[in-house]
């Protein structure tokens, strides 16, 4: 068959796009697990565990909207972004992320969202949703996370039909604890998550006290008062580093196309401490 030179360089052009569209997936890929990490303390596992079992999936029941209690603080009613800034690169300014029809859009690459308000030991009430149409793979597909006292991750990611390592999965303490079971949603639904969280205690610089969390998905218990081992960290095991007793919540940009709504905290401040 004659090719005209017209034909040959449609051919040539389609090939490049062809190639570029591949690369661009292939960026969007990552590991499912490692074997050459370190040993997680007090377990069995590596960070990542390549090996390490997945949690079996359950079906989550019928979500019911959570209004949240008159104590509440919220921090996102689906109109505005005035209880928040950006943070990236150490580089904080206004919040770039949208704002549309009650929730708030991830927009890459310009920073994590976070509270202008500091909190400690908390009950956490935030949902989530991950893009349906995304085609990414693994740790790439609906990533961000509820990065407590801007540093204990509980992850979010698209978990439905997606395999990465079992420490990295939605509902995990990121690197650290996979969630009991994975009771995900399809991606373009509606994730829930209820925190409890008690804060790290410090004294002298010297950690005195690790933080503790309950964590309810989808109205499962994936975590029961779990130890956490320090902040997140991806690879490696990340020590406990002093801080203050309160610090803000932030919500990650890992530069993918995540939803969240109806975010509402509470101060878990014994009675007759306040």
């Amino acid at each position: 068959m004659k090719h005209t030179q017209s034909s040959l360089k449609l051919g040539f052009i389609l090939l490049i796009l062809g190639t570029a569209a591949a690369s661009a997936v292939a960026q969007r890929t990552s590991d499912v697990g490692y074997s050459d990490t370190p040993q997680l303390p007090g377990q069995k596992w590596k960070v990542h565990d390549i090996a390490r079992p997945h949690p079996r999936m359950v079906v989550p029941g019928k979500y019911v909207n959570a209004a949240p209690p008159s104590d509440a603080i919220v921090l996102f009613d689906g109109k505005d972004l005035s209880k928040w800034i950006s943070r990236r690169r150490g580089q904080v300014g206004e919040p770039r992320w949208k704002v549309r029809d009650g929730y708030v859009e991830v927009v890459g690459k310009t920073g994590d969202l976070v509270t202008k308000e500091k909190f400690g030991d908390c009950q956490l009430h935030i949902e989530w949703a991950t893009d349906p149409k995304s085609r990414d793979s693994s740790q790439w597909k609906g990533n961000s996370g509820v990065l407590l006292m801007s540093r204990y991750e509980i992850q979010v990611l698209d978990t439905y039909n997606n395999l990465t390592y079992a420490d990295g999965g939605a509902g995990s303490i990121y690197g650290q604890w996979p969630p009991l079971v994975n009771p995900s949603r399809k991606p373009g639904e509606w994730q829930v998550y209820d925190i409890f969280f008690e804060a790290p205690k410090f004294e002298g610089g010297k950690l005195v006290k690790p933080a503790f969390v309950t964590v309810v998905f989808n109205g499962v218990l994936v975590h029961h008062h779990q130890e956490i081992i320090g902040p997140m960290a991806h690879r490696i095991i990340r020590k406990y580093e002093p801080h203050r007793p309160e610090e803000p919540l932030a919500l990650q940009d890992h530069d993918v196309n995540v939803r969240y709504r109806n975010i509402w905290i509470r101060r878990l401040t014994p009675y007759d401490q306040k």
